[in-house]
C-alpha cells in the first residue's frame, strides 16, 4: 500500500470529539471523546478516496476534498502541526 503524505496527521471534527490519527505504514488510530484507541486497524488511499479496515474487521470509507475529510456522515479537519488549531 502507498502512502499519501499529504494525508499523514491528524483529522478531527470541528467540536474535537472524533480523532482521526492517520499514521505511516497505513495504520490509524481513532480516539472518540476521552476513549483513546476506540478503534484501531489500517487504511488505503486511492486517490482522494480512503478504505478504513479496523482490527476487528469492521469496514468504513471516505473522502478528502478541499482539505477536508468526509467520512461516516462526520467532517473532519487536518490539525496543523505544532499546536491543536484546525486548519
Amino acid at each position: 500500500m502507498e502512502e499519501s503524505r499529504e494525508y499523514l496527521g491528524i483529522w478531527v471534527t470541528r467540536d474535537g470529539y472524533i480523532k482521526h490519527q492517520l499514521l505511516p505504514g497505513n495504520r490509524y488510530d481513532e480516539a472518540r471523546g476521552n476513549r483513546q484507541s476506540a478503534y484501531v486497524g489500517a487504511y488505503r488511499v486511492t486517490g482522494n478516496h480512503i478504505d478504513y479496515k479496523d482490527d476487528t474487521g469492521f469496514t468504513a470509507d471516505g473522502d478528502f476534498r478541499n482539505g477536508i475529510l468526509y467520512h461516516a456522515g462526520m467532517v473532519l479537519y487536518k490539525q496543523k502541526q505544532n499546536d491543536h488549531e484546525q486548519q
